[in-house]
């Protein structure tokens, strides 16, 4: 890449680093998109899975490959102070999708000069963090492939920048890469009367709640097997009203993980079970949302296998690192589970950033990973593309 692409990307960074927006609100970011591709002289499809683009490289014959970055932010109160942070209150691009979608604009303008033959589908994917309200709690990837955007994808290609990996360095995991992860909320129901004359004539959803957080933690401990990864964790609980009353209605909020599908469901099942003979013990109403639902992230070996020559170009032997799966949640996993993929992490450690990482409202990152991000893509579309 030239000095003077690499200065406009990380110019584009920062018009979208200040103009943060959350999932399926990237209007501002979606437009700025369209007008980088329309510069290129890229075709594209607006409004994909509410503001998504969809842009499309065509070189001669044959196959499709896609890559892809996502566009929202966090609800987060940036604290950063860069001069260029976030001029939208609670909000903030603390995850680096600021940067992905710097990098695929830079792949785009990179991809139109290189011969190849094929199709490149640029992903410029809205809502990766969540559903963020929408009435299906589906994230864009997982409209995207609803919609068949990847049906006739041969493979996919994405990464993600990591805050506490030098610059210069890729690393990856192959098979489940990032677990099955869900977020849920639990509502108990009981019945108030005063604690102190007339308890017996309440049920109670304190104690409920807490025979239930108590029952859950056998799950993993002992209804998991112990070579299998899982983690069940209440991080949340709000109830009652006053010391004497008997407290009606309890919310416990939580997050399930695991790198095995299969365990992550039985988890799910015997939460269910759990709050059935709650229910039938004590008289209550137990209500369990499963709101954000997402399987794991499946790196597959031939993909990877595909992209060496370009690995090995942008980043050389050494910075080309495997690792162990982590059990953080990334809904590229949909691609993932449609075509054949790989995701990887991307250093950009910024020498100011005091140990903080992904969603933390002082991190910061290394803009120099841009170009190394941008290079990849392209290059990894193209060795995708070969048969």
């Amino acid at each position: 890449m030239d000095r003077q692409l690499t200065d406009r990307l990380i110019s584009i960074r920062r018009q979208i680093h200040t103009q943060p927006e959350l999932g399926y609100q990237e209007i501002h970011t979606s437009q700025l998109v369209r007008r980088e591709l329309d510069a290129l002289g890229i075709p594209y499809v607006a409004d994909v899975a509410g503001t998504g683009v969809i842009g499309t490289i065509t070189k001669g014959h044959g196959p499709s490959v896609a890559i892809r970055a996502d566009m929202d932010a966090l609800p987060i109160e940036e604290e950063t102070g860069l001069p260029f942070s976030s001029a939208n209150s609670g909000k903030m691009h603390a995850c680096g999708h600021d940067l992905h979608t710097s990098m695929l604009i830079g792949a785009a303008a990179l991809l139109k000069d290189i011969p190849f033959e094929g199709t490149v589908k640029l992903l410029f994917q809205p809502s990766e963090e969540g559903p963020n309200g929408d009435p299906e709690s589906k994230t864009g990837a997982h409209k995207i492939v609803e919609a068949g955007y990847l049906d006739d994808v041969k493979s996919a290609l994405g990464v993600h920048v990591h805050p506490l990996m030098p610059v210069g360095k890729i690393s990856y995991a192959l098979g489940p890469a990032l677990a099955c992860t869900g977020f849920f909320t639990i509502e108990v129901l009981g019945k108030a009367t005063h604690a102190g004359a007339t308890p017996q004539l309440g049920v109670d959803a304190v104690v409920i709640a807490a025979q239930l957080i108590q029952s859950a933690q056998m799950i993993v401990s002992r209804h998991t097997a112990p070579t299998e990864t899982a983690v069940l964790s209440f991080t949340k609980i709000n109830g009652g009203v006053a010391p004497n009353v008997i407290a009606d209605r309890v919310v416990i909020e939580g997050t399930i993980r695991s790198l095995n599908l299969d365990v992550y469901r039985e988890i799910i099942r015997r939460i269910e079970k759990i709050a059935e003979g709650l229910m039938t013990a004590f008289d209550a109403e137990i209500k369990f949302d499963l709101y954000y639902d997402l399987p794991s992230v499946i790196n597959d070996k031939q993909v990877h296998s595909s992209l060496q020559h370009s690995l090995q170009q942008v980043f050389g032997d050494t910075n080309v690192i495997e690792t162990e799966a982590i059990l953080a949640g990334e809904d590229f996993a949909h691609y993932s589970r449609k075509v054949p993929s790989m995701f990887y992490f991307l250093g950009a450690q910024h020498p100011d950033n005091a140990g903080y990482f992904l969603h933390h409202p002082r991190v910061l990152f290394n803009e120099d990973c841009i170009a190394y991000g941008a290079s990849f893509l392209a290059n990894g579309a193209i060795d995708m593309l070969r048969p």
